[in-house]
């Protein structure tokens, strides 16, 4: 049975998105691209473009699950606060639209996609582009990640349904 699925990166400036179609083991590209904010917007404003574009995008693609990366900052708390809001906004979407929703961190996303939790973002991007037999890197960066978040969400629907989970 087929499933389509969708991926989130959150972010204020920029959040990606992707979707793929999922049949048995085989993953097939659907669309990808960013949402992207207006830096002298007010943040109210801001969030709102992001929940207008994701309503768009989910009601085009009708997935039946998400996948979204999950908040991960090294230094800066500041600038994690932005991106909690925007996450937010991505999982109130998802859930107003019924639709389950996963996260993921990078570490999962990474090793669902390389094998390898501390692979780097390059490997990761040429195994999205291998993985969905793409000719070219999916651009811009955060619309890679996005599909990665896609691409763990299938891994673990299939574990699940396989009851490795």
């Amino acid at each position: 049975m087929s499933k389509r699925i969708l991926g989130f990166d959150p972010g204020l400036a920029n959040t990606g998105w992707g979707v793929i179609d999922a049949d048995s083991s085989r993953l097939k590209l659907i669309d990808y691209g960013a949402i992207t904010t207006d830096s002298k917007a007010p943040q109210g404003e801001r969030l709102g473009v992001i929940f207008d574009e994701t309503k768009k995008i989910i009601r085009r693609f009708k997935p039946d699950a998400a996948g979204i990366e999950s908040l991960y900052f090294a230094k800066n708390v500041t600038s994690a606060i932005p991106v909690a809001e925007a996450r937010g906004i991505l999982l109130l979407s998802l859930y107003k639209s019924g639709i389950i929703s996963e996260e993921y961190t990078p570490q999962q996303i990474k090793q669902a996609i390389t094998g390898v939790g501390k692979a780097d973002k390059k490997q990761v991007q040429n195994m999205i582009k291998i993985i969905l037999g793409l000719t070219e890197i999916p651009k811009p960066d955060h619309a890679a990640d996005a599909l990665g978040a896609a691409i763990c969400c299938f891994n673990n629907l299939q574990a699940a349904t396989r009851g490795v989970v």
